[in-house]
């Protein structure tokens, strides 16, 4: 899994632009054809590293079907932005990828995006291929608008197990033992969790899994639908007051605001024992091999996220990128060849690819290669939590729309930095647009 692959969670710009959009949208333009109509199907994605597999995905369809397809990129920060720009135009691919969630709603109320029902009748395996939790973070009003593609992004806690075992300290599996870690660590001298809030995105995870453990996913799910008054429920009020409780004990250290994930401060401090935890998504793991290969074989640990006692989440309960996407453009021309093509996102040859590069897909197929994955135990570990997970929220910042992004991100850095007390920090986020 790489840094590049997590990035598009903290892109915010592009907001205005995509209302622009959606307000032309509904006065009769973008009539042209997706793809250009140059009889070709064109499947526009992220472009990173990962692109390789895509090509290869592409080819190995160009060589049955009679419509071919292509792969068109837009580099990794543009591409929000730009996609926004061509999805009601001349330049609008068949097929993009997204996020799903919030990053496809615009466009779904715009009445830009095919539902995948029918596809899905014809091919049950478009869906049954898929783990529900995560096949589900793509459907809106009741109806499929993306088929997974890529890999899931679970967000774990990791560790550094010498700097735990210098401390007398275990992983821990509840919020009370998470405490008394954070005690045993300072007691050490060492920061008890290394947090990248510069980036503020990293921060937000504590507030997504301690609102699920504490509440459940309907309390998050409520306020997405529009229900604002649930971020001033007493169970809004509990989530924040353990944040808080966690912020005063020093868990975070005094200049968490001042480091970052992006330029690897914070995997840094995990790596170097100068830290004990860091709560971080699954890309965390291929980050320190890069960067502290050593570190990575011997000593990086990870877990799930401690459980609260009397809350209403189930502690298998997961938040995090549930996976990224594959939606098509009502105004395809090729519709058929678009159903073929999606077909190889959960084939065999799919899997062991994306398995190779770090990828883990959801496919229900992928237990069975994953001889193929860069570290298989660790695979095994993602699958199986993702696999029994009663809910996957997708990251807040990805479930609501674009525009929300900036907002929110300052409101839970400054709330966890003092800034903003509990009534400000409720009104933020009830301030917050959701459509």
């Amino acid at each position: 899994m790489t840094l590049r692959a997590r990035l598009p969670r903290s892109i915010a710009a592009g907001g205005a632009a995509l209302a622009l959009l959606l307000s032309l949208s509904g006065c009769g333009g973008g009539s042209a054809a997706a793809g250009g109509g140059d009889g070709k199907i064109h499947v526009l994605v992220y472009g990173d590293s990962a692109n390789k597999v895509e090509k290869r995905l592409i080819a190995t369809f160009n060589k049955k079907s009679k419509v071919k397809a292509v792969l068109d990129t837009i580099p990794g920060a543009d591409y929000q932005a730009k996609l926004q720009t061509i999805i009601n135009s001349k330049q609008a691919p068949d097929v993009f990828f997204n996020w799903g969630g919030g990053s496809i709603k615009p466009f779904v109320d715009a009445k830009l995006l095919m539902p995948l029902d029918d596809f899905i009748a014809d091919d049950p395996g478009l869906r049954s291929k898929f783990l529900p939790s995560v096949f589900n973070s793509a459907m809106l009003d009741g109806k499929a608008y993306g088929v997974p593609m890529r890999g899931t992004q679970p967000v774990l806690l990791f560790h550094n197990k010498k700097a735990l075992d210098e401390a007398g300290v275990k992983p821990p599996t509840t919020w009370s033992e998470l405490l008394d870690a954070v005690k045993a660590l300072k007691a050490k001298g060492i920061t008890p969790i290394a947090l990248g809030g510069g980036d503020q995105w990293p921060t937000l995870m504590w507030f997504e899994y301690l609102y699920d453990r504490v509440a459940g996913p309907g309390l998050f799910q409520k306020a997405l639908d529009g229900n604002t008054t649930v971020w001033d429920s007493a169970e809004s009020k509990k989530a924040l007051g353990m944040i808080r409780q966690l912020a005063k004990a020093g868990a975070f250290g005094t200049n968490f605001d001042s480091v970052k994930f992006t330029d690897k401060g914070s995997p840094t401090l995990l790596a170097t024992g100068k830290a004990g935890f860091e709560l971080m998504g699954s890309w965390e793991y291929s980050t320190q091999q890069d960067a502290h290969p050593e570190f990575a074989k011997k000593d990086l640990g990870y877990t799930t996220f401690p459980a609260v006692k009397g809350g209403k989440g189930n502690a298998d309960n997961l938040v995090g990128n549930t996976n990224n996407f594959y939606s098509v453009l009502k105004k395809t021309e090729h519709p058929e060849a678009v159903a073929d093509f999606l077909k190889l996102q959960y084939s065999d040859e799919f899997v062991k690819e994306q398995l190779g590069i770090g990828n883990l897909p959801t496919t229900t197929n992928t237990p069975d290669h994953f001889d193929k994955a860069a570290s298989p135990e660790y695979a095994k570990f993602q699958y199986d939590l993702v696999k029994k997970a009663p809910s996957f929220q997708l990251s807040w910042d990805q479930a609501y729309p674009q525009s929300a992004a900036t907002a929110m991100h300052q409101a839970v850095q400054q709330f966890l930095n003092g800034k903003l007390d509990e009534g400000g920090f409720i009104k933020a986020m009830q301030a917050l647009p959701t459509s």
